[in-house]
């Protein structure tokens, strides 16, 4: 008979597939007052065990329940502090700095969390792929985001939430 885990710790199952699945609660929905169930899945059992109690750890530093409290800006400094600069190379995090202090806060940053929409995310894109570049090294006169010379644009999906 397999051990009962206790409140919190999640639960773990093999799945159908053959893959194991952990589920988690990473908080609280504040208007209907339901858990927000999260899920990692891995090869092995202590595979996703590793995972699940990494991702446990990481949902505890930022509650997704209070989303109407955070902006995009304490959002995402947040993000970088928490999550993207313990877990990147230097040089990635400080692209990462970069992006988010340079580009994204001073266009989408006063934003409440709980109000960002695709809509704002689709402008937020076409004004980079107008105006984003800062310095023009190309020569060319674009200051937009890096565009595809000679070659068809893939098509971007739109963005959803």
């Amino acid at each position: 008979m397999p051990k009962k885990r206790a409140n919190g710790e999640g639960n773990i199952r093999k799945r159908k597939d053959g893959r194991w699945e952990g589920r988690y609660t990473a908080g609280y929905d504040s208007e209907t007052g339901k858990r927000i169930i999260k899920n990692v899945l891995g090869k092995t059992q202590a595979e996703v065990k590793k995972k699940l109690a990494h991702a446990q750890q990481e949902s505890a530093g930022l509650d997704v329940s209070h989303s109407e409290d955070y902006t995009v800006a304490t959002w995402l400094r947040s993000w970088y502090e928490l999550y993207a600069k313990p877990n990147v190379r230097p040089a990635t995090a400080d692209r990462y700095h970069l992006i988010i202090e340079t580009y994204t806060i001073p266009r989408i940053g006063r934003i409440k969390l709980s109000k960002l929409t695709s809509r704002d995310l689709q402008k937020l894109y076409k004004d980079l792929m107008e105006h984003g570049r800062i310095q023009t090294r190309s020569g060319k006169g674009n200051p937009g985001l890096k565009q595809y010379h000679g070659q068809k644009r893939p098509p971007h999906p739109p963005l959803r939430l």
